[in-house]
């Protein structure tokens, strides 16, 4: 038999950062070291022909600018507005940077300074030591104010957790912790 060591157990109280959860497509643009541009919805590779959204055509639009402003890497985010989820009121489509802390924004309307082309999800609490009641606060705060991301629409998803000990996603969203059903 071959020895398996028991793994480290990550401290609960740690740093955690909760953003706004946008509700639309999770996607992704891929871009190779030698330039190459991908596109990637949670499931797979995309393309302007097998297209997801209008997300990859997007893309394929503005790849140029894409590949300048956001370098070499994988680069996850949320796919969103006028025709997905919510659609939060809006007229037009975002993709928002989940990130946040690469990508940065110091605009009113989450516009990302790096990426003029993207947004980046809202940053809506900073903790120091990570406690469920701060999170319900902060979901308290979203349901009062409406969505941070598209100021004015007062039907925002949730939260997620980024929990910096294990490196983990968590999602609190007022539809699963108010009927204890979904996803």
């Amino acid at each position: 038999m071959e020895f398996q060591e028991f793994p480290k157990i990550a401290r609960l109280k740690r740093e955690a950062i909760i953003t706004e959860k946008i509700d639309g497509a999770n996607c992704a643009i891929v871009i190779n070291d030698d330039g190459q541009v991908l596109c990637q919805s949670r499931t797979k590779f995309i393309s302007p022909n097998d297209d997801y959204k209008g997300f990859a055509n997007w893309v394929e639009k503005n790849k140029e600018a894409l590949v300048e402003q956001l370098g070499y890497g994988i680069h996850y985010g949320e796919w969103w507005g006028a025709g997905l989820g919510r659609g939060y009121g809006l007229s037009e489509k975002r993709f928002s940077l989940f990130n946040t802390h690469v990508w940065h924004t110091e605009t009113e309307d989450c516009r990302c300074i790096e990426a003029p082309l993207c947004f980046v999800v809202p940053v809506l609490a900073r903790l120091d030591k990570f406690s469920t009641e701060q999170v319900d606060e902060v979901m308290e705060n979203l349901r009062l104010t409406g969505s941070i991301a598209a100021p004015g629409f007062m039907n925002p998803e949730g939260v997620v957790v980024f929990h910096s000990q294990n490196q983990a996603l968590f999602k609190v969203t007022f539809e699963y912790d108010a009927t204890g059903k979904g996803t």
